[in-house]
């Protein structure tokens, strides 16, 4: 993870290596439930009793680690037998390999054998492992190597490997792994800005759980406890809200998901939550979606069929508590967007004092996808102002492809907010300004940071090459967006025309 060093977690880099035995003998977009999974019950053998978790005897990590080193063993010699025999011998090798590889089927016994025994994690852990697909050889590999690993049941070192794999399989999956992973230091400026300490924390598209492991991760870095913060999510992805519950477990996390994964807009999890802190990373431009227009979360105005942004937005004000606060990763388009129902809404949610902060982030953030992104920050404590905070210049890039806010960046935008939600802003040129309604207002209620906070110092300012990549990302990212409304429109004459 950004900003840890690799010595804190010496086997991350072993087992990713150790996954990739797997590959290719599994199917791709389930090659990370087998991996995932396997993690999670290790985590519950090795913390069995501390985790809360009950782990029956047939199903520990020793038993399983016990015939996959067996079965290795097996293949190895069948393999050897295959090679030097005859064709009469070489059958004989194949039944050998059928009655040795019975390892997946082991794993799947201990999955269903730790659900039954603990019913919050009812249909929650994958029974995948002895299908014919499988090679059992390469599973019995990867058992015996996560055998090896020695946690020691430490809770903080798994979870360090769960979130590793993570960010692994996000990046490997490209667009489909924004479905279930925001990048940390993306999340990390979401929880350093809304600081939550205690109560009630939300998440309506959760994805695999990132936010709350990071709002925890705050409650105890600032001497809190576990138990000060309750969290609340919902996930309309099967997959992926499985992987949240794993996620949680691992960390110790007593989280609330539901009892199954569900579509927010269409069936609401929680509809009496009133939430402290909403953190949440909706996705883009999302043109289906269940849409009612008589539901009452639409207080600021109908959001339109073709984009949700301002459907999230609206969902995350009707959760929050009398003092709640959110933090909300959108695209850009929601700060400009000239569609009358979307630049409606934005003008009624700005005027009703709920808007507190605006923050443009630098491009490249999420592998994932071109479109530029920002930050909303709300809040039910009507201040009559915002502040705009320009980040586009910060970050560092990782690679070629990808960019991450540093530490002093983080601290730099958490901090104008603090001090401006504290009565001691002061405007910087070029990187934040505090607006009230009348100058939003003769901006037509347009929320884009740059229009508000000015040049930055002649000498200081973004250096020309850097201007030119990122208005030419810009502009492809504006072409994308087109290309989708495009079909979009396209669609809507076919259905009209049908």
């Amino acid at each position: 993870m950004p900003g840890r060093e690799e010595k804190d977690v010496p086997w991350k880099d072993v087992l990713w290596k150790a996954a990739g035995k797997l590959r290719g003998s599994v199917d791709a977009s389930r090659y990370r439930d087998f991996v995932l999974g396997l993690v999670f019950l290790k985590y519950v053998s090795d913390s069995s009793g501390d985790s809360g978790f009950r782990v029956p005897d047939g199903a520990r990590w020793s038993d399983i680690t016990a015939h996959a080193e067996s079965d290795i063993t097996a293949h190895a010699e069948s393999d050897i037998t295959a090679h030097a025999e005859s064709g009469a011998a070489h059958a004989e090798s194949g039944a050998a390999h059928a009655e040795s590889g019975q390892i997946g089927v082991l794993v799947d016994a201990a999955m269903g054998a730790v659900m039954r025994a603990n019913p919050p994690l009812a249909g929650v852990l994958p029974q995948i492992f002895g299908g014919d697909g499988v090679d059992q050889r390469r599973l019995g590999e990867l058992v015996t190597v996560l055998g090896r690993a020695e946690f020691g049941g430490r809770r903080d070192v798994l979870g360090e490997v769960y979130e590793y794999f993570l960010e692994k399989f996000a990046r490997a999956e490209g667009k489909r792994g924004g479905e279930f992973y925001t990048p940390s230091s993306v999340v990390k400026l979401l929880v350093e800005v809304l600081e939550p300490f205690k109560g009630r924390v939300y998440d309506p598209c959760c994805g695999s759980g990132g936010m709350f492991v990071q709002a925890e991760r705050f409650v105890l870095n600032h001497r809190g406890r576990r138990d000060d913060i309750a969290v609340y999510g919902q996930e309309a992805n099967a997959r992926t809200w499985r992987l949240a519950k794993m996620n949680l477990a691992v960390h110790g996390i007593a989280g609330d998901l539901a009892d199954r994964w569900a579509d927010t807009f269409y069936e609401d999890a929680h509809p009496g939550l009133q939430a402290d802190y909403v953190l949440a990373n909706p996705p883009f431009n999302m043109s289906d979606w269940y849409r009612s227009p008589d539901d009452p979360r639409w207080r600021f105005g109908v959001p339109p069929a073709g984009n949700a942004n301002f459907a999230w937005i609206q969902h995350i004000v009707a959760k929050l508590g009398p003092r709640g606060r959110a933090g909300v990763v959108m695209a850009n388009g929601s700060m400009s967007s000239r569609r009358a129902a979307e630049s409606g809404i934005r003008a009624a949610l700005v005027e009703a004092g709920l808007v507190s902060c605006v923050v443009a982030l630098p491009g490249r953030l999420f592998r994932t996808t071109p479109i530029p992104s920002c930050l909303w920050f709300l809040d039910r404590d009507a201040r009559g102002e915002v502040l705009f905070i320009d980040a586009r210049t910060m970050g560092t890039m990782v690679d070629r492809t990808e960019c991450v806010l540093t530490d002093a960046d983080i601290a730099a935008i958490s901090g104008a907010y603090r001090s401006w939600r504290g009565g001691a802003h002061s405007d910087v040129p070029g990187f934040c300004h505090s607006a009230g309604l009348d100058e939003i207002r003769s901006h037509d209620h347009v929320l884009t940071p740059g229009r508000y906070v000015g040049a930055a110092p002649s000498g200081g300012g973004e250096p020309v090459t850097d201007e030119v990549e990122r208005l030419t990302e810009e502009l492809f990212a504006q072409f994308a967006e087109s290309a989708r409304l495009d079909q979009v429109v396209r669609a809507e004459l076919g259905r009209l025309r049908g």
